[in-house]
């Protein structure tokens, strides 16, 4: 009934469908790892139970050997002490023969008896030896499924840290899109064009004070000044040569202002 319990938890052992199991589980690493501890004490467990079975099947198996080993040997015996028998009865001596003969009796007893058990315990045997073979092929379906649960394992830990990183890289390209360097520099650079209007509206300004305003006079008086200068020593050059004219005249021939003074005198 033992062994029969192992064979029985081996094979639901090997039936369990793992990747339904992941999908119940709320963390499917810790699960694994659960599964990988109790796949490992089971199989510990098993192989335990295995070699014991398997080592009651060689006791029996021993024992049998030994059986037929005892049923030949008595039936050795028995016809060696047949033989004797019929040697001491060929020779007369019947009474030693009978001796032999009763001794034959017994051998063939024995050895009936030990025939006896050999064949009592060829169904255990076959039974036993059954029973080990399926229970190596459990441990073997076992080892199996413990080898894809530890693959299993190593991949979820393996694509957790991947998920891990990836959300990682996510929030931090998130951050950056939240926080966007080129919107920072595009608000200090309206920042610097603000301050630079305000330059600008400081400088016509002061362009537009009354200062400004005198200054812009001053300048234009003395631009009218030097216009009307210009203007003069222009108009100067022009009566100078009226004149020089006039003196070129009176050099060559005499005046009618004169001539008439003469004669009225």
């Amino acid at each position: 009934m033992a062994k029969q319990s192992i064979f029985g938890r081996i094979a639901q052992l090997t039936r369990a469908n793992i990747n339904s199991l992941l999908d119940q589980a709320e963390d499917p690493q810790k699960m694994l790892d659960q599964m990988v501890r109790d796949y490992t004490n089971s199989i510990a467990e098993a192989e335990s139970a295995v070699a014991q079975t398997i080592g009651n099947l060689r006791m029996m198996q021993e024992d049998y050997n030994e059986d037929l080993e005892n049923s030949r040997s008595w039936g050795n015996k028995a016809l060696a002490a047949s033989r004797k028998a019929d040697e001491y009865r060929a020779s007369g001596n019947t009474a030693d023969a009978q001796k032999f003969d009763n001794l034959a009796k017994v051998a063939i007893q024995r050895q009936m008896s030990a025939e006896g058990e050999a064949k009592g315990v060829e169904p255990t045997i076959a039974s036993q030896t059954e029973i080990v073979d399926k229970l190596k092929d459990g441990l073997n379906q076992m080892r199996g499924k413990l080898n894809e649960l530890t693959v299993k394992r190593d991949q979820l830990i393996a694509r957790s840290r991947t998920a891990q990183a990836q959300q990682q890289v996510h929030d931090a390209v998130k951050s950056l899109d939240f926080m966007d360097p080129t919107s920072e520099v595009g608000r200090f650079e309206e920042k610097i064009r603000r301050e630079e209007a305000k330059v600008r509206g400081q400088q016509e300004l002061a362009s537009s004070s009354l200062d400004a305003q005198f200054e812009s006079l001053e300048d234009l008086g003395e631009q009218t000044e030097i216009e009307a200068r210009l203007a003069a020593l222009k108009s100067g050059a022009g009566s100078r040569s009226a004149l020089e004219q006039g003196d070129g005249e009176s050099d060559g021939a005499p005046s009618s202002a004169g001539g008439t003074s003469d004669r009225t005198v």
